[in-house]
């Protein structure tokens, strides 16, 4: 029940009993009238019927004198008095209006009715008194018969007044008595009036409002000050108190949406400060190696929810090779054909988990405890990695929505800074190789050369230099045509570049002279290398329109670091070595001498 009803109840309770309360007591004060009133006529009564018996006595008073003494004076004050009284009627009809009854005025009747008959005595003995017979009017007015007529009139007006007392006193006490139960109906009303005000104060006020609201007042302090953890205390009444507790309630869940919201937002803006900053990083990158530190580094602070992988396209064997991991993942291959994950087949983000049936990617290995996202890292719409990630807790799907978003910015910021450092190497590539046989040209070569020689003499590690030229190039080019040579280099070209793919570099320095750096190569292991390729050469078979162009050899000069002088020198020792092999003969292998590699270049 609500406060408003509550109080509206108690007050009309109380105006209701305060209000028979006044009228209780307006009864009462008529009963103490009515008592008051029955005392005023008994007083009235006491007077009037004293007044009858002294008049009886004063007339018999002044008829005696008159007859003892012959006073005449007697004899005028009893004219005078005895025509000042009135008749019965005249006397009973004034007691009649004071309230007395019928009985009562029947006894009063016969009182003055005897009063009158002593009147009539008094008259006879006042003429006996006049006719000088005094004997005759002592007789009658001192006589028995006239005492007992006196008494009688006496007796009677006693009785009458017994019976006005005897009527006066039941009034009086049926006053009294209704006016104490009034008095007392008015007192118990107040008594149920003031428990009710006081019930009131106690229940409604203190229990129903006081409490309440000092509860209430602590958790709106607490809620003002940010503190959400303040649970409002639950009023289930149907009230005002249950309405502002209701309202707290709600306004406490607004403020931990709030909360909530702000943190989301500032994890938000964390996040994207921390992917704004690894972008940056990323476009700073000059190698692979470079951008898959900064993904290493940044992709666990990201996202820590999530293990994964990052994993890079292999071209030359089509495979996927795990560049690097966080986290500590468990499922996924370390390397697997592309085909194995429908992430990169289909081209979109694959994620196999919930409710929906859908197939695991074969690179998973064994049965997928957790679930798991498959995000391709994609440039021209070609494949060039792949982000894979495993969820290692439970996740609400708002979070885990939230989550997607921030792996697929974080994706295609990877695959970007990707497709952009293999533009770059591609572009690097076209710059630095040879256009008609693939192999690094002699720009390429000079930057190879300076960096090998240096992490030879650092390393104190052997470092050989096989430089190789055709043999009779021109007459290729003079009886088949250019074309015919550009065959040629081209199948010497891949004859090179197969022999040194798992160690060493091969370079074309400009018409048909080649060269080979071969680190870790001591000479012995250089000088059998170098047969193998000459060897190789002398088995090349090209044709030309259907026609083959004959055999193909080459003059080889050999110089090794530390065998023939200093390693910054060892191209022009092997240089000196090739102008030997030329002029000796061709279609062999010269080794340097120390001499030779300390000929000026």
């Amino acid at each position: 029940m609500r406060l408003s009803t509550i109080t509206n109840w108690a007050y009309g309770a109380t105006v209701l009993l305060t209000l028979a309360s006044g009228t209780t007591m307006l009864f009462a004060s008529g009963a103490e009238q009515r008592e008051r009133a029955a005392v005023a006529q008994r007083a009235s009564f006491d007077q009037l019927t004293s007044t009858l018996e002294e008049d009886v006595y004063r007339l018999t008073e002044q008829a005696r004198g008159y007859v003892i003494s012959g006073d005449p004076s007697h004899l005028v004050v009893y004219r005078r008095e005895k025509e000042a009284l009135r008749s019965v009627e005249d006397r009973i009809q004034h007691l009649k209006d004071a309230g007395a009854n019928e009985n009562e005025l029947n006894a009063l009747r016969q009182a003055i009715q005897w009063s009158d008959a002593l009147s009539d005595e008094q008259d006879v003995a006042i003429k006996a008194a006049q006719a000088g017979d005094d004997k005759t009017a002592r007789t009658i007015l001192f006589g028995d018969e006239y005492g007992r007529e006196l008494d009688r009139v006496a007796a009677q007006v006693n009785r009458f007044q017994y019976m006005l007392d005897h009527r006066t006193d039941t009034a009086v006490q049926g006053a009294t008595d209704t006016a104490r139960q009034w008095r007392t109906m008015s007192e118990i009303m107040l008594g149920v009036t003031a428990l009710l005000f006081l019930c009131v104060l106690y229940f409604v006020l203190k229990q129903r409002i006081l409490h309440p609201v000092v509860r209430l007042s602590d958790v709106v302090t607490r809620l003002a000050a940010q503190d959400f953890a303040a649970i409002p205390p639950d009023f289930p009444q149907v009230d005002e108190i249950g309405d502002m507790a209701q309202a707290i309630r709600i306004f406490r869940e607004n403020g931990l949406e709030r909360q909530r919201l702000e943190q989301e937002r500032d994890v938000d803006r964390t996040m994207r400060d921390l992917l704004s900053r690894m972008t940056q990083r990323l476009q700073g990158c000059d190698s692979t190696a470079d951008l898959v530190e900064v993904v290493r580094r940044f992709t666990p602070e990201i996202t820590p929810d999530f293990p994964g992988r990052l994993y890079i396209h292999d071209i030359r064997r089509n495979m996927m090779l795990m560049a690097c991991d966080w986290l500590d993942p468990r499922q996924s291959r370390s390397d697997f054909p592309a085909s194995a994950c429908w992430a990169l087949r289909r081209g979109q983000i694959h994620k196999p988990r919930g409710g929906m049936v859908d197939i695991a990617c074969e690179h998973l290995e064994g049965e997928t405890a957790v679930p798991t996202i498959c995000i391709p890292l994609a440039a021209q719409g070609e494949s060039i990695g792949l982000l894979y990630f495993e969820q290692n807790r439970e996740m609400d799907a708002e979070h885990l929505d939230r989550a997607e978003k921030y792996l697929e910015m974080l994706a295609e910021n990877i695959g970007l800074a990707l497709a952009n450092l293999r533009l770059r190497d591609a572009l690097r590539e076209m710059a630095m190789a040879d256009a008609l046989t693939g192999l690094p040209n002699r720009r390429h070569f000079d930057a190879m050369f300076e960096a090998l020689v240096d992490e030879a003499e650092r390393n104190h590690a052997p470092l050989a230099c096989l430089m190789v030229d055709i043999d009779h190039f021109k007459r290729f080019n003079d009886s088949y045509g250019h074309d015919a040579g550009d065959a040629v280099l081209r199948a010497v070209g891949a004859v090179l570049g197969d022999s040194l793919r798992e160690q060493g570099f091969a370079f074309r320095l400009g018409g048909e002279e080649f060269v080979l750096l071969m680190p870790g190569f001591t000479l012995e292991q250089a000088l059998t290398r170098s047969a193998q390729i000459q060897q190789r050469i002398r088995d090349l078979r090209v044709e030309h329109r259907g026609q083959e162009l004959g055999p193909i050899t080459a003059s080889f000069g050999l110089a090794a670091w530390p065998d023939h002088g200093a390693a910054a020198r060892l191209v022009t020792t092997a240089d000196a070595a090739l102008l030997r092999a030329k002029g000796e003969g061709r279609d062999q292998i010269m080794v340097a001498t120390a001499r030779e590699g300390l000929l000026p270049g």
